[in-house]
């Protein structure tokens, strides 16, 4: 039945809802008030009565009018977006990406949220396509670094694009990078490293062994290593550290310090894996040498990535609260723009450990 609109135009509720392009102005005629009036009652003005704005609600419903808020963001000089770019590997698909990193990526995405902001998110490699400008391009109001550190080129060039924003002004965090001045966010390796080495221990393990490193990109891993083998000569038990290959996969990398592991240790009952994903080379290669975990040898890996429950036996692991993370990367950024005065330059994240079968 067709609909007759404040000043007699006749039209169809079909045809209304075909139209793609209904504006403020097709509201304000349906509702019989002004364009000005249709724009403060859809953006909250409290100068409009509570009677208009329903009225005006109503209108924009049944036409299927919604505001553009990118639009009106710019229009007051903001894009309500920020930018998260994620440092790969070259050559690297997407599939193959730390789940560390995606896992992270989400507490970034919903602590955003939370704020009200959309996040543009971008993996990036390769040298020559490295970009980091969207604050300056206005495409975000700030700008989110994570990713690998393996990628050493990548990190030089956002390293740059920091120093820039720096002078400009505009709101830059970084988790965990390799290079000592862009430290942002990232775990307390300590806490979890003295965990791990004190749970090894308590379930009675005699000789331990760190797979990590102390040179690697990646300078949580020497945090990690270093606070464990620590722990247990204080505790007076013996820990050696095995280091993992400067290159290649983790898992691949857990594997071979695996069979160094067993052939120059074989008495080793207890192992903390820096992270998760070396942990996970390690059962497949004690698996594959016969050896059971937990009855031969104990293990503890770090990052609590979602993947470390699926293993058999499931991963007892040093869990960071990744939603804590994601909302002090976003709170690094948006303290600075709402007051200028941004964080602490180094923030830790409290962990906690996850007990399960193979520790």
């Amino acid at each position: 039945m067709p609909m007759r609109g404040p000043r007699g135009r006749a039209f169809a509720v079909d045809e209304v809802r075909k139209n793609a392009r209904i504006t403020s102005f097709d509201v304000a005629e349906r509702a019989g008030v002004s364009q000005s009036t249709v724009s403060r009652a859809l953006s909250g003005s409290a100068v409009i009565s509570e009677a208009t704005r329903q009225k005006v609600m109503t209108a924009a419903q049944e036409m299927g009018y919604f505001v553009d808020e990118r639009a009106a963001r710019l229009r007051r000089g903001h894009t309500g977006t920020l930018a998260v770019v994620v440092i790969c590997k070259p050559g690297e698909r997407a599939r193959d990406v730390n789940p560390f990193s995606y896992a992270l990526l989400g507490g970034i995405c919903a602590a955003a949220a939370e704020k009200g902001l959309e996040v543009l998110v971008s993996l990036q490699a390769e040298e020559e396509k490295l970009f980091g400008h969207y604050v300056e391009r206005g495409q975000a109001e700030g700008l989110i670094v994570i990713g690998t550190t393996a990628n050493r080129v990548a990190w030089d060039y956002f390293r740059g694009v920091g120093e820039t924003a720096a002078e400009t002004g505009a709101p830059v965090a970084f988790w965990g990078s390799p290079l000592g001045d862009l430290d942002w966010v990232l775990s307390d390796n300590e806490t979890g490293a003295m965990a791990a080495a004190d749970h090894l221990i308590d379930q009675g393990a005699k000789s331990l062994v760190c797979i990590g490193s102390l040179g690697s990109p990646q300078r949580q891993f020497a945090e990690r290593a270093q606070t464990f083998l620590a722990r247990a000569k204080d505790r007076g038990v013996a820990a050696q550290l095995i280091e993992i290959e400067p290159a290649g996969a983790r898992r691949e990398q857990g594997r071979l310090a695996t069979k160094a592991l067993l052939k120059d240790l074989p008495n080793c009952d207890g192992v903390f894996a820096v992270c998760d994903a070396l942990a996970f080379g390690v059962i497949e290669e004690l698996q594959a040498s016969g050896k059971t975990i937990p009855g031969d040898v104990r293990l503890v890996g770090f990052d609590g990535i979602p993947a470390s429950e699926m293993t058999y036996p499931p991963l007892t692991t040093i869990e960071p609260d990744l939603d804590l993370a994601g909302r002090m990367l976003v709170e690094a950024v948006t303290d600075v723009l709402e007051d200028g005065m941004g964080r602490p330059k180094v923030q830790r994240v409290p962990v906690k450990m996850r007990k399960r079968s193979s520790a």
